[in-house]
């Protein structure tokens, strides 16, 4: 991987990028913080708009807050519109983003009717016109997140790598399935690979499937990558990033985990920054991953029909609370006799 990009990034050369995938409706504000906190080296932010009538609205605002610590602010675009996204790249800039991020592989309905996302890949014309567009026109480097291709083809990719090339891209993430697969099935990261070994001047990132620290491993071996990114795979376990950072880097201090002291202060956040009604409604989906990678996920029903923050979180304090003292007691039940 460059040296520069590793210095932009602040990264050693002796280890994996590790990032945390943008993903709509969870990467906002307090989760990216919390990622970042937990060993992320960057973050990128939910997909921004580029429709001229969208980039002032407070929904798309929202998506824009950048995290206090950051060594890099990346904002992505969505649109099927060269100049349109050119435009907005600029804008985005302007408001402090350090490097613009282009969405080719998101495969949301809504998304791909707007012929943007993942229904790009379909039309390469479009894409390079995009691509050249956006590079030219933004003063920030420039990064894409693909998919294989659409449908069965998982050749597209190589056409978006000989592009990144071409239009000296900085990075390219590659997520592992094509557009119809959306996330079922396994990522294909034996394609990953081989993009990697035509394009070794190219600084790759892995994507898909990434859910614990020996897959994680598993997929820089098969892939040779410069890094992988960590999407779904961090919901309710963002302790996975410091798990990851803890070993392939020497010089990282992971910070002391208390999981249920981390999960309330994270869905406190969540109310702080949307409010108390929409704030109780975007933590639900965070409470129910974290209870089920806590394997307590029957206790959700307790919090379902709940819409006061407080309430929410003095419940949630409860039930964590009952977890830890039933694995307390469980350990000390099996502990082996001297």
């Amino acid at each position: 991987m460059n040296p520069t990009l590793r210095q932009r990034y602040g990264i050693n050369n002796d280890r994996p990028i590790v990032a945390l995938a943008p993903m709509a409706g969870v990467t906002d504000l307090p989760f990216r913080t919390l990622c970042e906190a937990m060993g992320a080296d960057f973050s990128v932010t939910e997909m921004a708009a580029t429709a001229p009538r969208l980039l002032a609205s407070q929904k798309n605002q929202k998506r824009l807050h950048f995290t206090p610590h950051a060594r890099v602010n990346i904002v992505q675009i969505i649109g099927n519109q060269a100049t349109e996204m050119a435009q907005a790249a600029r804008q985005y800039a302007d408001l402090g983003a350090d490097i613009i991020d282009i969405n080719l592989g998101c495969p949301a309905k809504k998304v791909n009717k707007k012929g943007a996302g993942s229904a790009l890949l379909a039309d390469l014309k479009r894409v390079e016109e995009i691509l050249t567009a956006v590079t030219h026109a933004s003063p920030v480097p420039i990064t894409v997140k693909t998919r294989l291709g659409t449908d069965h083809d998982t050749d597209t990719v190589f056409e978006i790598a000989r592009l990144a090339v071409e239009l000296e891209i900085e990075l390219l993430t590659i997520h592992g399935r094509t557009r119809a697969c959306r996330f079922s099935g396994t990522a294909q990261f034996e394609q990953i690979a081989a993009v990697k070994y035509h394009f070794p001047q190219l600084a790759i990132i892995a994507n898909g499937d990434i859910d614990s620290l020996e897959r994680c491993k598993t997929v820089l071996t098969q892939t040779r990558c410069d890094g992988v990114m960590i999407g779904r795979g961090a919901i309710g376990q963002p302790w996975l990033l410091s798990d990851i950072r803890r070993h392939f880097d020497d010089h990282f201090i992971a910070p002391h985990l208390d999981k249920p002291a981390l999960i309330l202060r994270h869905i406190a956040e969540i109310h702080n920054f949307y409010g108390p009604t929409r704030g109780v409604r975007f933590a639900r989906k965070h409470i129910r991953r974290y209870l089920e990678q806590l394997q307590f996920g029957s206790a959700f029903s307790r919090l379902a029909a709940v819409d006061c923050p407080k309430e929410q979180l003095n419940i949630l304090a409860d039930i964590l609370m009952a977890l830890s003292e039933n694995t307390a007691s469980s350990s000390h039940h099996h502990k082996p006799v001297a």
